[in-house]
């Protein structure tokens, strides 16, 4: 049996909830055989960011080599990349071997609101990572530097998402969950838009929704899914996700990875 084969390219969280961690527990529940490059190391608890190793850029490169040629990739998703040389070795290395299933997560800022991306870095993102990205996920934050306009509105997250999907990215996914109301999260493929819905629920324990949800859709890809059945289905595992998050730590908790097979006949099993 040939599992499918997902590389998390990304920074290590010591607490457990988001990055690497959360990406390899995603992954693995739903079926994936999950990989990584670890890009940064951060001491990390549900209360924020305490600090930030950058891992070498050579390193980087090591390590994706070391998965690349071996194992292979089926697809994979890129999360935090602190630094323009990590974005450019990560980029390069995207391109090497042909990786055409990639999630790019544009991780900049921690829920605690540590930023995670050097200033200078994310005009390399923009220019040298978004264009490799065949479905790029910015929250309402992210998604208002990289369309450099103000999201309050489904309308401005149209709007941002074509200005986003201009920059080069095949298919742009605001992800609604700053705004209230229900979490409605935009799909743009360049003709037309769909939407994802979920009921907000209330809670603080949402650390690594992020990389939960990108982690999800790249192993559902790999799976073979199409985009709109890939986000979908990544969207029900995030929201039962965060439903069952566990109570954890005394700031904002982790959600519940395992959810899916815990608690059965939720739509979001793999």
């Amino acid at each position: 049996m040939k599992p499918v084969r997902i590389l998390t390219i990304a920074g290590s969280d010591s607490g457990g909830g988001a990055g690497i961690q959360a990406d390899l527990k995603t992954i693995t529940v739903l079926g994936g055989f999950g990989m990584s490059v670890i890009t940064a190391l951060t001491a990390q608890n549900t209360l924020g960011v305490h600090g930030i190793h950058d891992v070498p850029p050579a390193f980087v490169a090591a390590q994706f080599d070391a998965v690349a040629t071996d194992i292979g990739i089926d697809a994979a998703k890129t999360g935090m990349l602190a630094t323009s040389e990590v974005i450019l070795v990560v980029a390069g290395k995207i391109r090497d071997y042909g990786i055409e299933k990639l999630v790019v997560d544009p991780v900049m800022v921690a829920k605690g609101g540590m930023s995670l991306i050097r200033e200078e870095a994310k005009k390399t993102l923009i220019a040298e990572l978004v264009p490799l990205a065949f479905v790029l996920t910015p929250n309402i934050p992210e998604a208002e530097v990289l369309s450099q306009t103000r999201i309050a509105t489904l309308d401005d997250m149209k709007n941002a998402a074509r200005i986003i999907r201009d920059l080069g990215a095949r298919h742009v996914v605001v992800k609604g969950g700053h705004l209230a109301g229900d979490a409605v999260d935009l799909l743009f493929d360049g003709r037309e838009f769909r939407t994802f819905s979920a009921p907000r629920i209330e809670t603080a324990d949402t650390h690594g929704t992020g990389c939960t949800y990108s982690a999800a859709i790249a192993t559902n890809l790999g799976r073979g899914m199409d985009v709109p059945e890939a986000l979908a289905a990544a969207k029900r595992y995030i929201t039962e996700a965060i439903r069952h998050a566990w109570r954890v730590g005394g700031g904002h908790g982790p959600t519940n990875h395992l959810a899916p097979l815990v608690r059965p006949g939720t739509g979001a099993e793999p």
